[in-house]
């Protein structure tokens, strides 16, 4: 594993984003809004999905099973979810490969942009297994923590299988204030991104989305386990820990050191209706500045 902090953005980029965000909170929604109206300024935007999502689809099904379920004596295809999908590469991928994939985003321009990859780039998606089919692909404007947006799902409210993927292309190149954190949160939903403080009611919103009548699976792409949390962020760092308290007792406040390191094991027992995690690993394959120090991690409800 890398011991120092990768640093792929440019200088001067860096000072951009900054500027960029230099205006009062409540400023921040039009300032993102900007940036996707633009769109000639994404440093989060890779292209293309995780190839460690693609090796995972394709090397561990054993962990996560195909894209069908059993639902009340019918078969259909599981649903995915992805919050804070930027452009949609991921679910464009997850619906080749057979499921009814969802991205989410709080902005409507991203959901347009979204809508745009997948009318113009939706070919680079062939399908993986003819046998097996394509999902359908489906963008919805809402915020993580809200139950709104879950109403426009069909079939549930649920899914089968979340990838929660730290947007590090964006929240680990930024170096701004934490009083960013608000829209960063409402933005891209993920752990790292998160002040602590919101790590409960993150992991109360992963468990009340993922399906308990089906099977489901959550997975987590971890970030930025070489940083010292005590440095602060967004994005913060953290340790595979960190997920195992949360998940084990979402919605509860878990104790933290003077240093930020969670404190191990002061709730017991994992709370009924918690996740469990089934593996960990790091993958062979993942977006360049990811190498060496990203970990998989894959869940399910205890």
């Amino acid at each position: 594993m890398a011991s120092a902090e990768p640093d792929p953005l440019p200088a001067d980029d860096r000072a951009r984003l900054k500027a960029h965000f230099d205006v009062p909170p409540a400023s921040h929604p039009d300032r993102w809004a900007k940036l996707w109206e633009t769109g000639d300024f994404l440093p989060w935007d890779r292209g293309t999905p995780n190839p460690a999502l693609l090796e995972l689809l394709n090397q561990r099904k054993d962990l996560i099973g195909d894209c069908f379920v059993e639902d009340a004596g019918k078969r259909r295809r599981k649903r995915a979810l992805i919050p804070g999908c930027g452009r949609g590469y991921d679910v464009l991928l997850l619906a080749s490969y057979g499921y009814d994939a969802y991205g989410l985003e709080v902005s409507a321009k991203a959901v347009e942009r979204c809508e745009e990859e997948k009318r113009v780039n939706g070919g680079r998606y062939p399908v993986h297994d003819e046998a097996v089919g394509a999902g359908v692909s489906t963008f919805l404007q809402g915020d993580f923590f809200s139950c709104e947006w879950g109403e426009r799902v069909a079939g549930g409210e649920t899914f089968e299988l979340i990838y929660d993927y730290t947007v590090r292309h964006l929240l680990g190149l930024m170096d701004i204030d934490s009083s960013v954190l608000p829209r960063l949160i409402d933005e891209q939903q993920f752990f790292c991104a998160l002040n602590p403080a919101m790590r409960p009611a993150w992991a109360r919103r992963m468990t009340q989305l993922l399906s308990q009548e089906t099977p489901g699976h959550l997975i987590c792409l971890e970030f930025p386990t070489y940083k010292d949390p005590s440095t602060g962020g967004p994005p913060f760092g953290l340790t595979p820990q960190t997920y195992i308290e949360h998940l084990s007792h979402p919605g509860e406040e878990i104790p933290y050191d003077e240093s930020g390191h969670v404190v191990v094991g002061t709730r017991g027992q994992p709370t009924p209706g918690s996740l469990t995690r089934i593996d960990h690993w790091q993958p062979e394959r993942t977006h360049e500045i990811g190498k060496g120090t990203d970990w998989i991690s894959v869940w399910r409800r205890s």
